[in-house]
């Protein structure tokens, strides 16, 4: 399949010297390089780790967090 992209010149030029060197078209470089791309695995989604502090109780006790507002942690 044709298609048509534009790239920076200086990617452009880059990549040519590079298939070049490697003694192969700048077709074959785009398509080997586009190839990788797509075959890794997807990134997962970045998640946001928090650290909290740890409570430690003596046995027994418990602790009432019923007033406690979480969305101050995150602020």
């Amino acid at each position: 399949m044709r298609t048509t992209i534009e790239i920076p010149d200086t990617l452009f030029r880059r990549a040519k010297a590079t298939a070049a060197v490697r003694g192969t078209s700048l077709k074959d470089l785009i398509v080997e390089a586009v190839g990788k791309e797509i075959s890794r695995p997807a990134a997962a989604p970045a998640t946001r780790c928090l650290k909290l502090p740890l409570v430690r109780l003596s046995p027994g006790r418990t602790l009432d967090l019923a007033g406690f507002n979480f969305d101050d942690l995150l602020s």
